[in-house]
């Protein structure tokens, strides 16, 4: 088999697997290319060690721009008269070295609580982005999320805060700026979570009889998160602008409508629904349910925060061992030197499914169904694909053997835990050809500390 046949086993190479970035090199290697510069993944671990998560920049932003670009252009394409805001959630990944770059590229930001609000509120008098930067402010209010949005907002800051329960509203009686409202809506979509019962947003008939709303310009929900049909997108649009248009008659400064997030990702590198065929059928239900009712072509927001962080980040773990599954079995198991319910927490939570690639041996005919499990003792610290398997090249004792899961820069670092007391993995940022270090692989002393030792 050739180097290409590889890259197609692996599936690497990919735009609609989100691995355009990602070769072999001729050293049967993994490798992630950044336009003339690129990256020996194999090198990389045995400088930096493993378990380790590798940040690449360039795809957040690569992402990010395409995002914004594509909406932008179905939107003159359908001649389209509101405009388009992408918001990054920033509870997908608070990390510095992922919000910088999303800002650079135009996103705008939507917090989830008072402590990111607080790192929204040290980037803008660190001058980190600009004042046109625009910020929604979701979830439950405390007093000290609320005190942090009062005074954002009277410094200057694009700040909309969304009301998740009318209790709310007394708070912002007083509010200069413009304030949002999110809808609980009776509709469920094919996704990863069950939305049958949800305890946030208001219910319609509630948010109708309020009738004027000061300063109401946003109507936000957010349905589910990695819809897996284009159809999860387009019926709450149809649902959503009905009650846009019986919100406006008596509050005529409504514009916009936030379809929260939802972008998903192709884990299971299976066929899946491109950004381009989703933000089409989006733009096209706007229009056609906006001329069917005679409202006003709202301006839409999106927060499709998996779809633009997951990609730009890799998890590599060394595996340690081997074993047979059990007798007759044709699988094996294999030992990482990390945790999945520490690391990579949503296959614990959610089941959630990985394309997991060789760092070295890619080139290999030599290749085994796998299982796979981690270091702490928890039995549930393990990896079956779902119960089917993955497919990995013979471990060969005595020789050095990594394995690298994608899409990982979603969710999993800021639900990381440390069962067992295990550490962190070690964290670096590959950017224009340079490499940094910008957490080091905990100690026991840390983690101890984290606890009280």
């Amino acid at each position: 088999m050739k180097r290409n046949g590889f890259r197609g086993f692996w599936k690497l190479g990919k735009e609609e697997f989100n691995t355009e970035h990602f070769d072999i090199s001729k050293k049967g290697v993994l490798v992630v290319r950044e336009g003339n510069y690129q990256y020996d993944i194999l090198e990389l671990v045995r400088k930096y060690g493993s378990p380790i998560e590798i940040v690449f920049p360039h795809i957040l932003e690569r992402r990010v721009r395409n995002l914004i670009d594509i909406f932008n252009a179905y939107i003159r394409l359908h001649d389209y008269r509101g405009r388009f805001f992408y918001h990054y959630p920033m509870k997908v990944n608070q990390s510095k070295d992922i919000v910088l770059p999303l800002v650079a590229e135009g996103a705008n930001l939507e917090t989830s609580s008072a402590n990111e609000l607080w790192l929204v509120k040290r980037l803008w008098e660190q001058g980190k982005f600009a004042d046109r930067t625009r910020v929604l402010c979701n979830g439950p209010k405390t007093e000290r999320y609320l005190a942090l949005i009062d005074e954002l907002d009277r410094k200057g800051l694009m700040i909309t805060p969304i009301v998740e329960e009318a209790s709310e509203f007394e708070h912002f009686k007083k509010y200069k700026g413009e304030i949002g409202v999110r809808v609980d809506m009776p509709l469920k979509v094919k996704a990863h979570w069950d939305k049958r019962f949800n305890h946030f947003g208001i219910r319609e008939e509630d948010l109708l009889r309020m009738g004027k709303i000061r300063n109401l310009a946003v109507l936000s929900y957010h349905i589910s998160s990695q819809i897996v049909r284009v159809e999860g997108f387009t019926a709450p649009i149809r649902h959503a602008v009905g009650l846009y248009a019986k919100l406006r008659e008596k509050n005529p400064g409504l514009d916009t409508i936030n379809i929260g997030g939802g972008g998903g990702v192709p884990y299971e590198k299976r066929r899946f629904y491109t950004a381009k065929v989703a933000i089409q059928q989006i733009i096209k239900n706007f229009k056609q349910s906006c001329a069917k009712i005679g409202v006003r072509e709202p301006n839409i927001i999106c927060e499709w925060g998996r779809y633009v962080a997951a990609p730009a980040q890799l998890s590599i773990f060394k595996v340690l061992s081997e074993k047979p599954v059990s007798e007759g079995h044709s699988k094996r198991w294999y030992g990482i030197n990390g945790s999945f319910m520490n690391d990579l927490v949503d296959t614990w939570a959610i089941h959630q499914r990985w394309h997991i690639v060789p760092v070295n041996g890619a080139d290999t005919r030599r290749v085994q169904k796998t299982w796979l499990y981690g270091s702490s003792c928890d039995s549930d610290d393990k990896y079956t694909a779902g119960g089917t398997h993955v497919m990995l090249p013979k471990f060969e004792h005595g020789e050095e053997m990594f394995i690298a899961v994608l899409d990982t820069g979603a969710y999993q670092d800021s639900l990381a835990s440390h069962h067992c007391l295990l550490s962190r993995p070690a964290r670096i940022v590959a950017s224009d050809g340079d490499i940094s270090l910008v957490r080091k692989h905990e100690s026991a002393e840390d983690v101890g500390k984290l606890f009280g030792w």
